[in-house]
């Protein structure tokens, strides 16, 4: 039994070490505020696809995915069932465009703390992630160009 434990994780590796999670991070929020987005970059150096499927965190009774589409001068927020990562690729979730949704969150957010999430993804499985809180009026954590890597 513990061989066959042992070999699922050791095949399992190589899909989780391919997807890489960088520069996660939030704003703070207002007191009553019931929502937060989050941000982050998702790296894919693995020669197959990925996708991630849904996300969790303890600080929040749901996180959602979605995209913002422009519907007239309008913008508006739709929930997605995922988000898919290109072969060699890179998906950025960013103000204005595709985000994470922390619904009905337990306490506001404060410029400083981290909040814990667990992304899953359909072929790397579980990563646990901290996203940095930043001000309210911050605009990203400024990751800029990865040569090599095809953008969504």
């Amino acid at each position: 039994m513990r061989l066959v434990i042992a070999m699922l994780l050791l095949a399992a590796a190589p899909a989780m070490a391919q997807v890489e999670v960088v520069k996660a991070w939030t704003r703070a929020t207002p007191p009553g505020a019931s929502v937060a987005a989050g941000y982050l970059l998702i790296l894919n150096k693995g020669s197959a696809p990925d996708r991630l499927v849904s996300a969790k965190s303890p600080a929040a009774a749901r996180v959602e995915t979605h995209v913002t589409v422009q519907e007239g001068n309008i913008s508006r927020m739709r929930e997605v069932k995922g988000y898919d990562i290109p072969a060699r690729g890179r998906l950025e979730l960013k103000p204005g465009g595709s985000h994470l949704m922390f619904v009905d969150i337990k306490a506001p957010l404060k410029a400083g703390d981290k909040l814990a999430a667990t992304l899953r993804f359909q072929r790397a499985g579980e990563m646990h992630v901290q996203f940095d809180v930043q001000g309210m009026g911050a605009m990203g954590a400024g990751h800029g160009e990865m040569k090599g890597m095809k953008t969504r």
